[in-house]
């Protein structure tokens, strides 16, 4: 079986009810983060922002593993607990509703931290 090359030809090789879930995920990546840079790399969809790794996802017969590295985990540690995850991964079962919301403000959080904004934050008054 040939290796996919491409988001794309990663995506046709899923069974239809798989790979609309991977596509809805595609999908609020790139409204959230529209100027990320998709590619395809350690064997799954990737996204780069300001040079920078993004989130990666990746279909599974019984999961998607959406990987937001650690710190994109860590933020949302409470609503991800019940969830199997392990070091910068999270299992989202594919017989459950998928947690597009939270994926996105897991993507809007990554964004911000690519392009600086939440770290070293001035506020206001300065």
């Amino acid at each position: 079986m040939k290796k996919p090359e491409s988001v794309d030809e990663y995506l046709s090789d899923f069974p239809e009810a798989t790979r609309l879930i991977l596509e809805k995920i595609r999908a609020v990546i790139k409204a959230v983060a529209p100027e990320a840079e998709e590619s395809f790399s350690y064997g799954m969809p990737a996204y780069k922002l300001n040079g920078r790794p993004l989130v990666y996802f990746a279909g599974y017969e019984k999961h998607i593993g959406f990987y937001a590295t650690p710190t994109g985990h860590a933020a949302f540690s409470e609503e991800l607990s019940k969830y199997k995850q392990g070091k910068g991964s999270v299992q989202f079962p594919v017989n459950e509703p998928m947690p597009l919301d939270l994926i996105s403000r897991i993507v809007k959080f990554r964004a911000e931290e690519n392009l600086g904004s939440t770290k070293n934050k001035k506020s206001p008054d300065c």
